[in-house]
């Protein structure tokens, strides 16, 4: 506990605390303008989804839920992508919108959670239900995404603040391998692959993502490379799970499967491009 209470108040390379006051779950409906806020947002509420994939995650996701900054994202769907544990139970109880994609895979469940938003929606946030992103960065996403007017903004854990342990060092030698493969092929420069990010939905129509689970991020950044698009990074707080095993860092074997498809993945964007 000590050392998560460090990860939220060491301030990151922007000066910034990670540390916030708790987030109201007040329900807001599509198109309800809204007042200046404590973010610093205004008149008119732009139209952004936050999209949950979740798999075996009901110890975290209602916490999660109860510190997501619900005035910034008036749709937050999970996607429950087969669990076992009662994740959509809890995800409904938490007032989020579940829809069900039995099929496993990351990449699966994020386009079932795209296939459900508003057709309104002018751009979608992404985080991990297991509470390793701090909820509370979501919104300096928001404000630099709206700031920039970029394409893709990403929170690096790489520039950002972490607990002990969040990464391991395979995948910091991932991360590292991945993001210098796609400068050396597109001259983009990246930190990280990490999983907290948002996108324009004019943005995914270019991007026409088909990756089905580990090789959704990296095809995301590779191919927005590839395209010239807008990116920037943000650096964000790392922690470790609030509970249970990671699906993909959680074991040696899970590990290198998942770096040999992120760099397949990276290898089909440039063959393909």
């Amino acid at each position: 506990m000590a050392a998560r209470q460090a990860c939220r108040q060491q301030p990151n390379r922007n000066g910034r605390l990670n540390s916030k006051p708790p987030m109201a779950l007040d329900h807001v409906k599509w198109g309800e303008p809204r007042t200046l806020n404590r973010y610093g947002f205004s008149t008119p509420m732009p139209r952004y989804a936050l999209i949950i994939p979740a798999l075996d995650e009901a110890a975290s996701i209602g916490k999660l839920l109860r510190e997501i900054p619900r005035d910034l994202f008036p749709a937050v769907i999970v996607v429950d992508n087969g669990s076992r544990d009662g994740t959509a139970d809890a995800a409904r109880a938490g007032g989020a919108d579940v829809i069900h994609e039995p099929r496993r895979g990351y990449g699966r469940a994020c386009q079932a959670g795209l296939a459900a938003i508003h057709p309104e929606t002018t751009a979608v946030a992404f985080i991990d239900a297991d509470l390793s992103q701090d909820p509370a960065d979501l919104a300096l996403l928001v404000r630099r995404f709206e700031e920039t007017g970029c394409d893709l903004a990403i929170g690096s854990r790489v520039l950002g603040a972490s607990e002990p342990g969040a990464l391991t060092p395979l995948q910091r030698l991932g991360n590292w391998l991945s993001t210098r493969c796609i400068r050396v092929l597109w001259g983009a420069r990246f930190t990280d692959l990490g999983p907290l990010r948002m996108v324009s939905t004019r943005a995914l129509g270019q991007l026409a993502l088909t990756d089905h689970d580990f090789g959704w991020n990296a095809e995301m950044q590779a191919k927005a490379a590839r395209l010239g698009l807008k990116v920037i990074e943000i650096p964000v707080c790392s922690r470790r799970r609030w509970a249970g095993k990671s699906k993909i860092s959680g074991t040696l074997a899970g590990s290198i499967r998942a770096g040999f498809k992120i760099l397949w993945t990276i290898y089909r964007c440039w063959r393909t491009g």
